[in-house]
């Protein structure tokens, strides 16, 4: 991973207001960044295992906002230093968290469950006056 000269993050944005099937567009938007990042192809199981829960959490986070929160706006991917920053902006109120007790053999409910597994560190960005917020996500850098 890497920064650009200025040591700003490399940012890509996805707008997804009006989009059709937002979850395999944001996931292949996702990908798209992974070859040309270098994450794919992978050249080992761990790197493989890494670009994947790049892209579950993507399709998580793009579905909370589509069932919850009156869908998405945007996707923004930040490649900083030794994280990928996933950033999900929607126009929903709601506050998303693991639901608890997670219960693993129950279908829905496990969209931030395993964002939180699988992530560094996740939360939620709001701006005070305005609707919405961004709900974002950071993954470790493959070694």
């Amino acid at each position: 991973m890497k920064e650009t000269a200025s040591g700003d993050p490399e940012v890509r944005t996805l707008a997804l207001g009006s989009a059709s099937g937002t979850v395999p567009l944001a996931r292949d938007f996702t990908r798209q960044l992974l070859h040309e990042w270098g994450w794919l192809p992978a050249a080992t199981a761990d790197r493989r295992a890494a670009a994947e829960d790049v892209l579950l959490v993507v399709s998580e986070l793009v579905t909370n906002a589509c069932l919850h929160a009156e869908g998405p706006e945007s996707l923004r991917v930040l490649r900083l230093a030794e994280v990928l920053r996933l950033e999900v902006a929607d126009r929903g109120a709601g506050q998303p968290a693991p639901r608890t007790p997670h219960r693993a053999g129950r279908p829905g409910g496990h969209g931030m469950f395993i964002v939180q597994r699988l992530c560094r560190a996740w939360g939620i960005d709001r701006v005070p006056g305005t609707p919405g917020k961004t709900v974002w996500a950071e993954l470790a850098a493959p070694a």
